[in-house]
């Protein structure tokens, strides 16, 4: 039986390393997948999380079980996910491979089995600000209520609402394009 994530987070507070390792058992793969489709790198994702369970150690003291826990987490790889962001805006990094055989940079690993309309999202979801990218994820695909979001994004409900109706209009709009190239392209025939 899984123990109580409060309780939990009393325990780290007193110093079990057992509890902390059972939180990071837990949420270990959601906080990867979140930050992945924030910053479209997985490897980011992977060191964003870490990072995310180091303050989750060394702040336990600081959680105030005024809300869920999970909103507590959401947050801090929240923050750390939108700073990561602006810090690889102000400093784009460019592999030398990538200069010298002119390769496109692509954020997510090719999979032949991806459809056009799932490739067209991701795409999709890159090029959103991370204003919008950040609560759409949190409500389309971790599932959070928007008082939930409110609470990770520490941010009124009704802006969380505009945030996700514009985001999802955003990639309405984008898919929409895609679409309609791919419908006014002429097909590649061989010879």
């Amino acid at each position: 039986m899984r123990m109580d994530e409060q309780e939990l987070v009393r325990q780290i507070q007193e110093g079990d390393e057992m509890a902390f390792a059972e939180i990071v058992r837990i949420y270990k793969n959601k906080i990867v997948n979140f930050l992945w489709k924030i910053t479209g790198d997985y490897q980011k994702a992977v060191e964003l999380s870490q990072e995310t369970f180091l303050r989750v150690y060394f702040k336990a003291n600081k959680y105030r079980p005024l809300a869920p826990f999970s909103s507590w987490i959401y947050t801090i790889a929240s923050n750390l996910a939108k700073t990561e962001m602006k810090r690889t805006r102000k400093y784009r990094i460019v592999s030398l491979d990538d200069v010298q055989n002119n390769l496109p940079i692509e954020t997510y690993p090719r999979n032949p089995s991806d459809s056009g309309l799932v490739k067209n999202l991701r795409k999709a979801l890159d090029s959103l600000h991370p204003r919008y990218k950040i609560p759409v994820i949190l409500k389309d695909i971790e599932g959070f209520s928007q008082e939930e979001i409110a609470q990770i994004m520490k941010r009124p409900v009704g802006t969380v609402k505009a945030r996700i109706s514009r985001g999802r209009d955003y990639l309405k709009k984008e898919l929409e394009k895609a679409s309609y190239k791919k419908k006014s392209s002429p097909k590649n025939e061989e010879y």
